[in-house]
């Protein structure tokens, strides 16, 4: 029997554990003004919101979002770069495309694609701040499930 507790369903009175939303990341920024014309110039994200009153600002590209936060939004919680974001392809010829469409707009690009012996085929950015963009398609883990099959 399936019941309605509120906005949450159960099955038999367990409740039924929702699906997760894709994460937020928080990426810290010396200066908001400056991270954000960056990552909407040479990242290609469009500025959805900033309150410049607390230096934060929400952005977004695609099913991508993130949070700039600058100093004065950090100093309580102590979030302090560089920070590491992965950013899951799928495909390689998706990973190719990003880096060539980035290096066209001068983005900070600290390697370029290549397929690891760990099964992903990725490549690293950065921001001015220092933080890292991992960009990457996991091929390793289709051929170690057909293989497990």
């Amino acid at each position: 029997m399936m019941l309605s507790v509120g906005r949450q369903q159960s099955i038999g009175g367990v409740p039924m554990i929702p699906e997760l939303p894709g994460a937020v990341p928080e990426i810290p920024a010396s200066d908001i003004t400056t991270a954000t014309t960056y990552y909407r110039d040479n990242l290609s994200f469009t500025l959805d919101w900033v309150a410049a009153d607390i230096a934060l600002a929400g952005i977004s590209r695609d099913n991508c979002r993130l949070f700039l936060a600058g100093p004065p939004f950090r100093k309580e919680r102590g979030n302090v770069s560089p920070v590491s974001t992965w950013l899951n392809l799928s495909s390689k010829a998706e990973v190719d495309d990003l880096h060539q469409a980035w290096r066209a707009t001068n983005a900070i690009l600290l390697s370029a694609p290549e397929s690891k012996s760990w099964g992903l085929h990725e490549f690293t950015a950065a921001d001015p701040d220092g933080n890292l963009f991992r960009v990457f398609y996991d091929f390793a883990t289709p051929e170690r499930e057909q293989n497990f099959l």
